[in-house]
């Protein structure tokens, strides 16, 4: 292991090999070619299974697809889960494609487009309105196309899942309706022709801290009954959001998720008067695929630079933005780091590994402990399989695509 600080390594290993899905990371860099994406169904399956063997069976799990919408591993999730959550007419696209349901599927984003209304009226999914003026928009295109529309109201409550990476309620917020603003839409909402589903309450993703993690759970659940109990309109779900975090960086720990099914058994308890029938739904994104994604490139040149050694790699951050510190970070840390024939093995020098680019971003790793790594040898980064690909400038120099392939032990 390249840093005893970071997180335990999920995937096995033969003889020093690391292999995604049960394939040896050398045999795939020679059937698929480098730089890859590698995702390993048969983990993605365990976390699944974890979450289900300690939630309540009204809590439903909803994958966030901006998270990764490779397309096979999206076919696989709409086998696995109860749902999904798109931000655009494309991910809803491939989201029906995969074969979710559509009254399984909402809709979030601030910045909804009259042509993605229109898409998500038709295909019949529930929108997740964000303001008072995206509802009167999707209200008069219903009307225009007759087509009564499912909705949920987004709110931006008065507090936030504290220690969370991205912070997404309290404070001014593109995201989602105020919470005392809510009160009048709901009213509102009460004399419109439309079929109410519920709320969305999405405080922060990306948190460790799992007793901050309950206490915007149980606050969710409170401000949805201060707006709802009384109004009038029926409930069928309330989305709490995800805030479910994975360890990146040396020194974090992977979440224990008992906790949270305990606690959930008990709002469920306490709230069971005003909720009826209606279920919770959890929206996971990275704590559903982060984990089971690598990113493997090559050496393609091993140089020093005044007392340095750097291995120069054939991708880097423009397939890969999250490793360069560009997608979130303050300062950047590494990734978990391996090389992946010597997994394992002691380190013997300190290196830095750039990728191609004509910029000093485009950096995969700073003065990282290896094993000696020669020009051929493979670079493997794990925790990789959530906002990879498709949130990084994919364009920038004009390199090509990495391949990406799903794995389950047996076949792709």
């Amino acid at each position: 292991m390249i840093h005893p600080s970071h997180a335990p390594l999920l995937f096995e290993t033969r003889a020093g090999i690391l292999c995604i899905g049960g394939e040896p990371a050398t045999a795939l860099a020679e059937r698929v070619g480098t730089p890859f994406y590698a995702y390993d169904s048969r983990l993605i399956q365990r976390r699944i299974k974890e979450l289900r063997d300690v939630l309540p069976s009204r809590v439903q799990i909803h994958y966030a697809v901006k998270a990764n919408p490779f397309p096979p591993l999206l076919h696989r999730m709409a086998g696995l889960l109860d749902g999904c959550d798109v931000a655009s007419a494309g991910e809803l696209e491939k989201s029906l494609e995969a074969g979710f349901r559509p009254e399984t599927i909402s809709f979030a984003g601030p910045g909804k487009r009259d042509a993605e209304l229109m898409a998500a009226l038709q295909a019949g999914i529930t929108v997740n309105v964000e303001s008072a003026g995206e509802l009167e928009r999707l209200t008069r295109l219903s009307e225009k196309l007759g087509i009564r529309p499912r909705v949920a109201l987004r709110i931006n409550p008065d507090f936030e899942l504290k220690g969370s990476g991205m912070r997404m309620g309290g404070g001014a917020k593109p995201f989602g309706i105020d919470a005392e603003q809510a009160p009048a839409i709901i009213r509102k909402i009460n004399a419109l022709d439309i079929d109410f589903q519920g709320l969305h309450i999405f405080t922060g993703s990306q948190s460790l801290n799992m007793e901050a993690i309950i206490q915007a759970q149980s606050g969710a659940l409170d401000l949805a009954r201060t707006l709802l109990e009384g109004a009038g309109l029926p409930v069928r779900q309330i989305n709490i959001g995800g805030g479910l975090g994975i360890p990146y960086f040396p020194g974090e720990n992977r979440l224990n998720i008992n906790p949270m099914g305990d606690r959930l058994h008990h709002l469920l308890e306490d709230h069971g008067g005003w909720l009826g029938d209606a279920h919770l739904i959890l929206e996971l994104g990275r704590f559903l695929v982060g984990e089971a994604g690598v990113y493997v490139t090559r050496i393609v040149d091993r140089k020093v630079s005044r007392g340095e050694t750097f291995l120069i790699t054939d991708g880097g951050m423009h397939h890969h933005l999250a490793l360069s510190g560009n997608l979130g970070q303050i300062l950047r840390k590494n990734y978990p780091v391996y090389l992946a024939h010597r997994v394992g093995s002691p380190p013997e020098e300190i290196v830095n590994i750039h990728g191609p680019l004509c910029t000093p971003l485009d950096v995969l790793g700073h003065k990282v402990a290896l094993p000696r790594a020669e020009v051929g040898d493979l670079i493997a980064v794990t925790q990789s399989g959530a906002y990879g690909l498709t949130a990084s400038p994919v364009h920038f120099l004009g390199h090509p695509l990495p391949a990406e392939v799903l794995l389950d032990g047996e076949h792709e």
